[in-house]
Parts: C-alpha cells; structure tokens; sequence
C-alpha cells in the first residue's frame, strides 16, 4: 500500500496550480487539485481575460471616432452592457472547460471543492473526504483588499463584481492608482462613462518609470478621466439607486457606482496553514518562500500571488512549471525574477520591461537615457491628439539596454519582444544595428540616436 494517497496535492485551480498539476502528472506524479470556485482562478475567470474582452469593447468607440479622417461615415452606433457581458461570459465557461479538460487530460485528477490542511500531508475536503499527499502545493492566489474599514464600505464593488454588473453605470468612482483602477477607468470611459479616478499618492502607477506615470496620466485626462491625487475616500452614501463618496480633502463626488482597486492580498485566510508550521511574512501577508517556492515546511511549496512576490498570472505559470519539473522531473529549475516584462492594458497601452530611470541611476555610475515623444502616423489622419512615450535607458559603461518603456497603441506586444533583447543583455549598439521596419511605431526603438540625458554619479569622497 502506497504511503500516500497522492504524491502531489495542489490547491488552487487557477493558472500556476493548473500548470503545476499538468506537469507534474506528465511526469509521472499522482496529482490530485482542488478548486473551491472555477477552474482557471482570477485570471481567467474575473482577471486577465475578461478585462482584455472589455477592453476591446470599450476601444471600439475610438476607431468609431478616428474613422472620419480616413473617410468612413458611420451612423450613430449603441452599445448594449448587457449583451457584452453575456458574450464575455459565454467565452470565459468555454475557457473554464477547457482548462478542467486539460488538467483531467493530462492524468490529474480534478476535485471541485474547498480543502483546507489538517497537518503538513493530510488535506481535508469540504466534501468530507480526508486525502494524505507527499507534496502539498498552495496555489490560492489572492482577493481584492479594500483596506482600512470605512462608513459604507459594504456598498463597494471590487474587481470581482465589476464583471457582473447588470448594467453601464453612467458615473463611476474608481479609487486606487494601480495596473487594475487604470484599466477600469479607461474601460469604462470608453464606453462612455464620467469616471473620477481617486489615488491617494502624488501620482498613479507607483514603481513605474516616472515619464510613464506622467504620460499616461496626461493622457487619460486628455480622454475626459478626472484623476484627483493625493486624497482617498472617507466615506460612501447611498441615496436610493446614487451613491456619494465623500473624500478625504472634503469634497464629495456623486456617481451610480464606487469601485474599489487599491491592492490585493494573498489568499491564505482559513487554509488551515496553523496545523502545518507554514511561515506567513507579517509585512505583506504572503507565505515565505524560497528560490524554489519551497516553504518553511520541506514538502510543502507555494507559486503565484499567495506569495505576494511578482503577482502576475505568467510568473504564477512559470514558478508552477519549475516546481514540477524540480520535485518531480528531476530537473533543478530556479525561476529568475528579474527583467520580467509587463503591461497596463490602460489607454493609451502601457508595456515596460527592465529598470527604471530612478532605478538605474541608483544601481550604475553612468546612465544613458534614450527618449521619444511623437505623434503615430495614424492620429495625423483621424485627428487624435493622442501621443506615443517610448524610452529607453542605458547603462553608460557596458552600453546594454537595461530598461525599456513604451506608451502607446500596441505597447504590450511590442515589450514581450523587446523582453527578450533585455534579458539577452543587447546593447544600445545592437538596438542601432537592427534594420527598422517602416512606418511603424517601433521603428523608434532602433533609431533613437541622440541621447536625450545623461547621469553620471560623483565618486564618493
């Protein structure tokens, strides 16, 4: 009789655990997963995916109104939420389908229920049933945090309800300054909205490149966002089917919805963590992990946002895979966290990849900076006003490129390529030697010749 009843439990269907699952059977492991909601997690259940689908939609109003200057004449278009929503929703249960299928498909066994540890190797069901693993994986993600308690806190939405919202509110306020309130923001506006977008720092997109925190933020304005800074909300009424959020600075903002999106936190409440040892970082509530997503606990490991490292779905996948082929695969994997490419689907777009200018003039005695602002070829057509940001920043001794950012149409796709000349460690030289492809945006990335500052550190006395 087998010692355990699985070699590997995961819990947490969502991106990381389900790729964790998959390789690990591949590899010849019992596996068990449980998912206590959908298959797929956040991001393809209320995250990633969906917020793509209704960004799509709500950018439709924009080639609507650029297509005059191309000569198009089109009738008065409408818009329907409610079908929007259906149609989104059609395609995320096709999604959820298909990733139960391929777990199932690969040998592992699906369990669509809570499990919560009773000890380091026993798991218990929410159906009952007790299951003994020789490797436990957390994969749990996280939840949207609404921070400190507020009067009317209960009548915030988060970006879980968001999606599910019967119908367009015509006013919304939106607080917080991250990846998540940007993207609502522009979503909503987009399909026309009155948005007032609230954020408690001098500027949105803490930790971004500083040009990118402006330009973004000038350009959202510039499609009728409010963005207020340096406040939050105090307060929130609801009078019949209205709300007033009160704000901290004393103003108040009526409006048909509140959404909250000011952070998340790691998914670790109730799990039963105090039965297994499992340590838990008191400063940011994620469970401590190694360089192998090994916790305090030897046969116990966590990936993905319940670690609150680098919480984004591709990294999630990527420490899944590298625990699997490591425990199971017999193949040491450690995951580099570094020169990770990103994007804000904001817009206009956002794609960023390496340091940025504050970041590598603290870490290099010379720094190049490389920068562009313009006008794409298409707005001299449709009459938009809208301009691209693209930079790039150089170490000045070695000359590698060592942080690239880009705003602008298309910003995402061109940053998972310029990802991989970062991490490759090219050099500005290598950027000029490239032919560029013509007329394009990108074409500016390799023909960027001037150097638009430069910082040189004093030697320390």
């Amino acid at each position: 009789m087998a010692e355990f009843d699985v070699d590997l439990f995961v819990i947490g269907g969502g991106s990381g655990g389900v790729r964790a699952a998959r390789i690990a059977a591949g590899h010849g492991a019992r596996v068990m997963i449980a998912e206590e909601y959908r298959m797929g997690g956040t991001c393809v259940i209320r995250g990633c995916v969906p917020k793509k689908l209704l960004v799509y939609a709500s950018h439709v109003q924009h080639e609507i109104e650029d297509a005059t200057g191309f000569g198009w004449t089109i009738p008065q278009a409408t818009f329907d939420w409610p079908t929007l929503i259906a149609n989104k929703d059609r395609e995320i249960t096709r999604l959820e389908a298909a990733y139960t299928t391929n777990v199932e498909k690969s040998g592992a066994r699906v369990v669509k229920t809570r499990a919560v540890f009773e000890g380091p190797h026993t798991l218990r069901l929410a159906t009952g049933e007790t299951v003994t693993a020789r490797y436990v994986l957390i994969a749990t993600g996280g939840a949207p945090n609404h921070g400190a308690e507020i009067p009317g806190i209960e009548h915030v939405i988060s970006s879980n309800e968001v999606f599910h919202l019967a119908q367009l509110p015509k006013r919304i306020v939106i607080q917080g300054g991250g990846y998540i309130a940007l993207e609502f923001a522009c979503i909503f506006a987009g399909f026309g909205s009155d948005v007032t977008l609230i954020y408690r720092g001098d500027n949105v997109l803490r930790g971004f490149d500083e040009d990118v925190r402006a330009h973004v933020r000038g350009e959202m304005e510039k499609n009728g966002i409010t963005i207020l800074t340096g406040c939050t909300v105090a307060r929130v009424d609801k009078h019949g089917g209205e709300f007033t959020t009160h704000l901290s600075n004393g103003s108040s903002i009526a409006s048909d919805q509140v959404m909250f999106a000011i952070g998340r936190h790691p998914a670790v409440a109730n799990l039963g963590l105090e039965t297994t040892g499992v340590a838990v970082n008191p400063k940011n509530g994620g469970i401590v992990v190694d360089g192998f997503s090994r916790t305090s606990v030897p046969n116990i490991y966590a990936i993905g946002d319940v670690t609150n490292r680098i919480n984004l779905t591709p990294v999630a996948i990527r420490e899944g895979h590298a625990f699997a082929d490591t425990v199971f695969g017999k193949r040491t994997v450690e995951v580099d966290h570094s020169n990770i490419p990103t994007a804000v689907f904001s817009q206009p777009e956002i794609g960023t990849v390496g340091l940025t200018e504050t970041e590598a003039r603290a870490k290099f005695a010379v720094v190049d900076i490389y920068k562009t602002n313009f006008r794409p070829i298409k707005a001299t057509m449709s009459g938009s006003d809208s301009r691209v940001l693209m930079k790039l920043v150089v170490d000045g001794t070695t000359d590698c490129v060592v942080g690239c950012h880009i705003v602008g149409d298309a910003a995402a796709e061109m940053i998972q390529l310029i990802g991989i000349a970062v991490r490759m460690k090219a050099t500005k030289a290598d950027f000029d030697a490239t032919m560029a492809v013509h007329p394009t945006a990108a074409e500016e990335l390799v023909t960027m010749r001037t150097v638009t500052a430069r910082y040189v550190r004093e030697a320390a006395e």
